[in-house]
Order: C-alpha cells, then sequence, then structure tokens
C-alpha cells in the first residue's frame, strides 16, 4: 500500500510537471490574444489566468504564476483593463491585483481589508481616474488609478454586487444575498461628489446589471431560487426610476451595441439558453440565438466590438478545467479552447 501511495505521488508530480511544459510561451508584449480569469475553486487558493496566442493557437494556463512568481488567489471575481493596467479582483483572498496593460507584469496588489476584517470586493468599474470596486461588507471602495490608493468608502446597501456606468453616474446591485432577508435595490453613486444620490427598488436579489448605448440601465432580480422567478427590469437613468418589468426568466445580462445577450440557467434541470435581447424594441428576438447544447456549465457570456466576437465560458462541472467558446456576431460557433477552472471574464487584445 505505501508503494502504491508513493507511486501515485510520482505519477502526480509528473503529471504536474508535464502541465507545466506543455503551457505555450508567454510573450514579452501582450498582443493577439485573449486574457482569461479563471475564477478557480471556493476557499481552493487556485484562481489563475489564462493566455491564449491566436497567432499559434498555443495556450498558457499559468500566466500569472510565471508573470509573478506567485499565485493569484482565491475566487477570482472580476477583471477591467483600463488607462493602460489591468485590475483583477479576487474576492475571497480580498486583493485587487494590478498588472501591466501590455506586459502583464505586476504592479501592485491592493490588500482590501477593513483592519483585520476582509471586504471581499466583488467587481470593478471605472469613470473618470477613478476605479470603483463593490464589497461585500456594503461599501463601494473607490480607488484612484493613478496613486492605486483607495480614497474613500461609500455606503450604500446589503451585499453590492455588480456594477455600470450610464449617464455619467454609477449604478451598484444590492443583492444581500448573505442575509436572511434579501435586498432589492440598485444604488446610484455619483462618481463627482462620491455620494449615493438614490436607491431605486427594482425586485428581489439584483445581480448582474449593465447599460445600452442608448444609456438604459438593466438589471436582473435573482429572486429567490424558487417561488419568486427571476426577472429582468429597465432603469431610465435620466430619472433614475425603474420603468419597465420584463415577463421572462434571466441569470445574466451581456450588452453588445442596442442589443443585449441574456443567458438563462435553470436551477433544477441545468437546462440553459442565451437569448438575443432588442434594446430598442424592448423585446426578445430569439430565444436560442446561440447553441448551447455543446455547452455543460454556461459561466458567462461577454461580447468584445474589438473583434466584433461573442465568448461563452463553459465551467464544465465546476471541478476540472473549464473553456472558452468563440461565436461570430450572428450567433455562429467559430471554435473553443481548453483553460482553467470556471473561466468568466476576458480581455481582448488585437
Amino acid at each position: 500500500m505505501r508503494y502504491s501511495i508513493i507511486l501515485l505521488g510520482l505519477l502526480a508530480l509528473i503529471a504536474c510537471k508535464k502541465k507545466k511544459t506543455e503551457d505555450g510561451p508567454l510573450p514579452d508584449e501582450l498582443k493577439n490574444g485573449l486574457l482569461v480569469l479563471n475564477e478557480g475553486l471556493f476557499q481552493h487558493n487556485n484562481s489563475s489566468l489564462s493566455w491564449v496566442n491566436l497567432a499559434d493557437e498555443s495556450i498558457n494556463n499559468t500566466f500569472f504564476e510565471q508573470k509573478t512568481n506567485r499565485g493569484l488567489g482565491d475566487t477570482g471575481n472580476d477583471m477591467g483593463r483600463y488607462g493602460g493596467k489591468i485590475y483583477i479582483v479576487v474576492n475571497v483572498s480580498s486583493t485587487v491585483e494590478v498588472l501591466h496593460a501590455t506586459t502583464g507584469k505586476s504592479i501592485q496588489q491592493i490588500s482590501m481589508f477593513n483592519g483585520s476584517t476582509a471586504k471581499q470586493p466583488r467587481s470593478i468599474a471605472f469613470h473618470g481616474n477613478k476605479a470603483f470596486i463593490t464589497c461585500f461588507d456594503g461599501y463601494v471602495d473607490v480607488l484612484d488609478t493613478t496613486t492605486l490608493n483607495i480614497v474613500t468608502r461609500i455606503p450604500i446597501g446589503s451585499n453590492p454586487d455588480q456594477l455600470t456606468v450610464a449617464n455619467n453616474k454609477i449604478y451598484v446591485t444590492n443583492s444581500g444575498g448573505l442575509n436572511a432577508v434579501m435586498d432589492s435595490t440598485v444604488s446610484v453613486i455619483d462618481p463627482s461628489s462620491l455620494t449615493e444620490l438614490s436607491k431605486i427598488t427594482v425586485g428581489l436579489n439584483p445581480g448582474s446589471i449593465a447599460s445600452d448605448s442608448n444609456g438604459d440601465v438593466y438589471v436582473i432580480s435573482r429572486g429567490n431560487y424558487s417561488s419568486i422567478p427571476s426577472r429582468m427590469h429597465r432603469i431610465d437613468s435620466q430619472t433614475d426610476s425603474k420603468v419597465q418589468s420584463f415577463n421572462f426568466n434571466a441569470s445574466s445580462i451581456s450588452p453588445m451595441g442596442n442589443q443585449l445577450l441574456i443567458s438563462y440557467t435553470a436551477t433544477g434541470s441545468g437546462t440553459s439558453e442565451i437569448a438575443l435581447f432588442d434594446a430598442t424594441t424592448e423585446s426578445i428576438v430569439t430565444n436560442q440565438f446561440i447553441n448551447t447544447s455543446s455547452i455543460l456549465t454556461p459561466f458567462g457570456v461577454s461580447y468584445s466590438s474589438t473583434s466584433n466576437l461573442i465568448y461563452v465560458f463553459d465551467a464544465n462541472n465546476y471541478t476540472t478545467t473549464g473553456y472558452i467558446n468563440l461565436f461570430q456576431a450572428n450567433g455562429q460557433f467559430i471554435k473553443r479552447y481548453q483553460l482553467g477552472l470556471n473561466p468568466s471574464k476576458v480581455l481582448i487584445y488585437d
């Protein structure tokens, strides 16, 4: 038995070494590729970045480790590129990693703690020279993107989750997802005074939020996953009021010009669909815009105007490596790449 354990250990070590040698080379300058954030497994400290070289289709799943000589941390929640820097929000580790946008090298790791208490950062959005970071402790932290210092904390609702920018204002979903009584509001923040202007009641447990090219804000209230269904709502950013609710299920939304990609995964059956929504006519164009039959666990959808492509993430079974699927803007499948654990965000380099 002892020798069997030793043999298994040696085989695992060989497999790990083999996996590392199979990683593609990392460029000195990031171009013609995809930088993908892999969320990893909760409390397993295995978030990662993958680099897909579109020129030769090589893949490197240890991008962050090779660039920084350390791990990314626990549960990478969000990633954005702004002003020559890449910002990665790592929720459980309670950090924000700042990388050079061209080389991928580390600039600074920002600790997100209030004393000894983790702020649990979730998502990030940018406006002016500021980054706005939602924290599950009930605040939005404002980061100066020049000095990389937190300049203030804005108290808003319960367990703020995602955010978007519209009409020179920041809109934040207050989920209340960690509480017995969930929140149901969207906070509106003035990026000049760095204060909350108002709260808009939308529906129970708001999460995904996005703005269209006309300046309207769309938000999904996820309900209670049983008797109260998920719904999408529209906010008028001129009046900051909810003006419309839609009678269909939705899990997440992603803008595509003046259209929206709306994904939905049924809690019980696990069946999924990705619909196309016209934000001009305020109606669904088709419920099956993207064929999800080959996607085991949809884990996010993103459209890039840079490449004019749609990227659909597949978490597979959550515990094994996932995929990023590339689709044309008309919904036609192109190809897929196998990445790290639970890929969810992508930056496109042309």
